[in-house]
């Protein structure tokens, strides 16, 4: 069984791997058509898991709102831009919904449940996967890149808290099932050990750190080394750790085992996005931050 998951999704990767790096080249609205779409598919998943709890959420809102806002990201000049942006169109969502759920539901329709969800469910992937344009124009806003190499470099930058996360996955994957004994959180995810977990970290930083020897001439003005990549990638493999955890939560409270079954042997979009729904966001603030540090 453990073969037949592992050459699906070895399928699902030989895919799914060019095609994104092929996006993330192009970039523009290419990539924000793409991110929107996988954002939008993860909102619909969130309020599968809430209308299996009882809860009616105002889909038609939160499921547009969610790919909007990798639209946003694309189309803002700036991060400045972006959040103004993003502020105005959650507002105007938050409105319709609170109308929706007040005039045409009432006190019998839940309106605290279903409103709450709404919102929840357009936040949860689509401002975070809203992070993968803003990484992607940060070299060449930072003047991180040189001109001719400047949508590598954009490359480059997504591929951080990609490979970080994805390599420490895999790790905690492979490490856990040989060696995991003491369980990390057994009433979330039984499968999950402390061993897996130290491992996935480990493995995050040692990925971060080839990332950076592989992609270095791409990024002569990025504010990091082999070193700071490391410790950069040890960080994102907590936040993939959390970011897991939290998506155990909600598939947990909803009874289910995966999200959706979108993609053959990883479930459905929250699935894969789980870990990056953290790592996305802590990435974009941890670079900026070493920017602004040195």
């Amino acid at each position: 069984m453990m073969a037949k998951e592992l050459s699906r999704r070895w399928a699902v990767a030989l895919v799914g791997v060019p095609l994104v790096v092929v996006v993330l080249y192009v970039g523009s609205w290419a990539l924000a058509a793409v991110i929107g779409v996988i954002a939008a598919l993860g909102a619909d998943e969130c309020y599968r898991l809430a209308r299996r709890k009882g809860v009616r959420p105002v889909t038609w809102v939160g499921v547009p709102t969610a790919g909007v806002f990798a639209i946003l990201a694309v189309w803002s000049a700036t991060p400045r831009d972006f959040a103004a942006s993003s502020f105005l169109v959650f507002g105007v969502a938050a409105l319709i919904v609170l109308v929706w759920v007040t005039l045409w539901r009432g006190a019998e329709g839940e309106p605290l449940a279903a409103g709450a969800a709404t919102l929840f469910g357009a936040i949860y992937p689509g401002l975070a996967l809203a992070l993968v344009p803003l990484l992607h124009a940060l070299p060449r806003q930072s003047g991180w890149s040189a001109e001719p190499t400047e949508a590598w470099a954009a490359v480059a930058m997504v591929a951080l808290p990609l490979t970080a996360t994805w390599v420490g996955d895999a790790t905690a994957y492979f490490a856990g099932s040989a060696w995991g004994r003491r369980r990390l959180a057994p009433a979330i995810s039984p499968n999950k050990s402390w061993e897996g977990a130290v491992a996935g970290v480990a493995g995050a930083a040692v990925g971060a750190a080839v990332w950076y020897l592989v992609v270095a001439r791409l990024l002569p003005g990025a504010p990091l080394t082999a070193l700071s990549s490391a410790g950069l990638g040890a960080l994102i493999g907590v936040g993939a750790i959390v970011g897991d955890l939290a998506e155990s939560v909600l598939k947990r409270d909803a009874g289910v085992k995966d999200s959706g079954t979108l993609l053959p042997g990883h479930g459905g979009v929250l699935d894969r996005v789980d870990a990056l729904v953290v790592t996305l966001p802590l990435s974009y603030g941890l670079l900026l931050l070493l920017d602004a540090a040195r």
